[in-house]
């Protein structure tokens, strides 16, 4: 039988996409975001590139002929655009004289969605763990300070960590369709004022003759993306200073994978004001990106996530993952989740000193996770594994 061997691809395009998505296909529900064509979007659009600080540094494994399994990789010099902070770790590496970049980096980038990385088309763990290891290869060949993968499935991060990497901890608000009929089916699970007091915000959001519409497969159009745009641009100036999609990027997408989008847009006299991009996997979906051009009280509320779980119930899809951070969904009906990431540090006393606070850390997610579902807004007679297993 032939060697495994491992190669780096500098671009998404040196993989042939019919066995990319065969690999990605062979872990689980599809998910967009591990898809050939979200990808090659982004790196088409100049979205991610070596100017962005994004440079591709894809994993490919093969057996002969055979393509065993790839891996999203990216070399990258600084730490913008993944959701897991690593900003402190960098600085300590700094202030001691050493330098923290360039480093390896397995995520989809400016996407904090969970989704294997570790991708084999039978999902075999043998392939997985040459994957693994090919990364641990290339990133001490390379000579870089540390590897990162994030937004790791429980499995692969389990995984991960057999192989020597750390394991790290954070969490997300996902909302659990437990197999709901209708919005109000799901309003009945809740503590009734909790239930009074979305009723209230749908109400209000909508109050000034807003409409709201959904968009996906050959609705969508440039105009929708020129308007969308624009609200995307004015959430990245205000919150991080310079947006990391470019235009090209909704285009790009829209074009190759228009089926896996839905966008939600709210309208007032004839013009959009607002909405939000999402991305439909096979169970899941995916809030990414909201944006808008007048305030409207609740009207973010109900475009990101009631007009989501309203999508969820109407395609029996299991989840809504509404993106990174945000306590205010809890009484929303989102749960708190533990989202995973897996760490490799070449220096071994710097790799200690990250081991000890990941360890405290792990504990206070883990605490703070308990505390929240004790607050959650559903009836005090419900389990909330009944809800997640819905």
């Amino acid at each position: 039988m032939p060697t495994p061997t491992a190669k780096i691809c500098h671009s998404i395009c040196d993989i042939d996409p019919v066995e990319w998505d065969r690999c990605a296909a062979g872990s689980g529900a599809y998910n967009p975001f591990t898809s050939h064509a979200f990808l090659h979007a982004l790196e088409r659009s100049g979205s991610v590139s070596r100017d962005t600080g994004w440079q591709p540094f894809h994993v490919a494994v093969e057996e002969g002929e055979t393509l065993l399994g790839v891996v999203p990789l990216y070399l990258k010099n600084h730490s913008q655009g993944e959701y897991v902070f690593d900003y402190a770790w960098a600085d300590a590496w700094h202030r001691a004289g050493h330098s923290y970049y360039p480093k390896l980096q397995s995520s989809i980038p400016f996407t904090p969605a969970t989704c294997p990385k570790l991708l084999c088309a039978n999902g075999s763990l043998a392939h997985q763990e040459l994957l693994l290891d090919a990364c641990l290869q290339v990133a001490q060949q390379a000579k870089v300070s540390s590897l990162h993968m994030t937004f790791l499935p429980q499995a692969q991060w389990q995984q991960a960590a057999e192989a020597g990497l750390l394991q790290r901890m954070d969490q997300q608000f996902h909302w659990h369709n437990a197999s709901y009929a209708s919005f109000d089916d799901f309003l009945l699970q809740l503590a009734s004022k909790k239930r009074k007091n979305l009723r209230r915000e749908r109400r209000e959001a909508l109050a000034d003759d807003i409409t709201i519409e959904w968009l996906t497969g050959a609705d969508l159009t440039e105009a929708h993306w020129d308007a969308f745009y624009q609200f995307y641009l004015d959430t990245g100036e205000r919150k991080w200073g310079s947006p990391y999609l470019s235009r090209e990027f909704f285009s790009l997408a829209s074009a190759s994978m228009s089926e896996d989008i839905l966008l939600i847009m709210a309208k007032r006299e004839g013009r959009f004001i607002a909405g939000a991009l999402n991305f439909i996997g096979g169970e899941t979906l995916f809030g990414r990106n909201w944006g808008c051009i007048e305030d409207h009280r609740f009207l973010h509320f109900e475009v990101c996530y009631y007009q989501a779980i309203d999508f969820a119930i109407a395609r029996g899809l299991a989840r809504v993952e509404a993106g990174a951070q945000g306590g205010h969904k809890v009484v929303r009906g989102y749960l708190p989740e533990a989202t995973y990431s897996a760490h490799w540090i070449a220096d071994p006393g710097f790799r200690d000193a990250v081991a000890r606070f990941l360890e405290e850390e792990r504990r206070y997610v883990a605490e703070d996770i308990a505390h929240v579902e004790e607050r959650s807004p559903f009836n005090a007679t419900i389990d909330l594994s009944t809800i997640r297993g819905g």
